[in-house]
Formats: structure tokens, C-alpha cells, sequence
């Protein structure tokens, strides 16, 4: 992210990505809010952080950008690294469940 020293929320447009790949970015409910919102301090509360994804129209996409992208830190698309790392095991489980039917 431009001007901002860690990735992530979209306070600022994430960078590397296509024009076409971000769009989604302009229509985020945490633009122009505080980066450190979504990047509590280690055991700090995140609820005020999920509560702005709550009614995002794009958490979806963003979340889907954070797991693309492996993103290790922060609150995407509503939930923590740890909510994430969940999701990818259940989805891996899922397409080794799905491969071997």
C-alpha cells in the first residue's frame, strides 16, 4: 500500500495489484480509515475492526484477495490471520474430499 508501512487494509490502494484487480478497493468500507485499526497489537480486541467489514459490500473480495495473497497479518475481509488460516484448512479438506469421491 502506498504510503503506509504494512499491507493491508484499504486505508490507501494496495499496490502490484491490476487497475482492473483493485477496482474493488474504491467501494471498501474501511477506505480512509486508520491502517492500525486492522492491525491491533498482539491479544488487542479486533471487534471494532470486523464491525466495519460487517456490511461491506466487497468482504468478499477481500477476503479473497488476503488468502490469494497469503496475507499473515491483519483483518481481511472480516476475519484475523487465525480465522483465515481456519478457512483455508476446512477449504483444502474440502477439495481432498471433493478429489477422492
Amino acid at each position: 500500500m502506498g504510503g503506509v508501512g504494512r499491507r493491508g487494509v484499504v486505508s490507501q490502494r494496495i499496490e502490484g495489484a491490476g487497475q482492473d484487480d483493485r477496482a474493488w478497493q474504491d467501494r471498501a468500507n474501511c477506505l480512509g480509515v486508520d491502517p492500525d485499526l486492522f492491525f491491533p497489537e498482539r491479544g488487542a480486541s479486533t471487534r471494532e475492526a470486523k464491525e466495519v467489514c460487517k456490511g461491506c459490500e466487497v468482504r468478499e473480495q477481500c477476503l479473497d484477495y488476503a488468502l490469494a495473497n497469503g496475507e499473515k497479518f491483519g483483518i481481511w475481509g472480516g476475519l484475523s490471520e487465525r480465522e483465515r488460516r481456519r478457512l483455508r484448512r476446512q477449504r483444502a479438506q474440502a477439495n481432498r474430499g471433493a478429489v477422492t469421491a
